[in-house]
């Protein structure tokens, strides 16, 4: 998932690097602080900083921590004109890590909350690798699967549900649940999180 050449055709990097540069230097932060709270590498730091390399979610929150700002302050005014419409062009949504995860499975973000509560989290997930081994998740809120391409069986409680494309999956978040069983690859669905009462960033913990 990281990548050290830096691409023009990358906004969202270009635009999360400049905003943690400008926030580290109002707080009065040098990357070599910043990074050690964090839990990175200067060097690593000062990559994000320029735009050089693409990050997961989970080290954006460290950063954030670091900086004393929540999660979606990163995220405010990326990309929003005055309708207060937000589009992501095919194949420039933010591809994040998620706790359990390995190769062959990546998650792109498909929209980015500009509020200090999370709404909803819509992602693309893309499975290709068959022997994966998969974590169950736990996380507040509804989920609702839509596949797209290819079939699995998708485990929630004690229930598992075999899915095509155009089936549609709703459960709540709070029961375990997982991808079970690969059957044909390659995997493309969405999986949409809403939050029902509006979530800070500081409690999620998606899967």
């Amino acid at each position: 998932m990281m990548s050290d050449k830096t691409d023009s055709s990358r906004p969202l990097e270009r635009y999360l690097g400049t905003t943690i540069r400008e926030l580290r230097i109002q707080h009065g932060l040098t990357i070599a602080e910043v990074a050690e709270r964090a839990g990175i590498s200067r060097g690593m730091l000062s990559k994000i900083e320029n735009a050089q390399t693409a990050t997961s979610l989970e080290t954006l929150e460290q950063i954030a921590n670091a900086l004393g700002v929540t999660l979606s302050r990163l995220f405010r005014n990326y990309n929003m004109p005055a309708s207060g419409a937000q589009l992501v062009k095919s194949g420039q949504g933010m591809e994040v890590v998620r706790r359990g995860t390995k190769s062959g499975h990546t998650y792109h973000l498909l929209a980015y909350d500009q509020g200090p509560h999370k709404t909803f989290e819509p992602f693309l997930i893309t499975l290709e690798d068959p022997g994966e081994e998969f974590a169950t998740f736990e996380h507040p809120g509804i989920e609702f699967i839509y596949m797209l391409e290819g079939e699995l069986e998708y485990l929630v409680g004690q229930e598992t549900f075999m899915l095509t494309p155009g089936d549609a999956l709703t459960f709540r978040g709070c029961i375990p649940h997982r991808p079970e069983k690969l059957h044909r690859l390659p995997i493309r669905f969405l999986s949409i999180i809403h939050y029902e009462m509006g979530l800070n960033d500081s409690d999620s913990e998606n899967g």
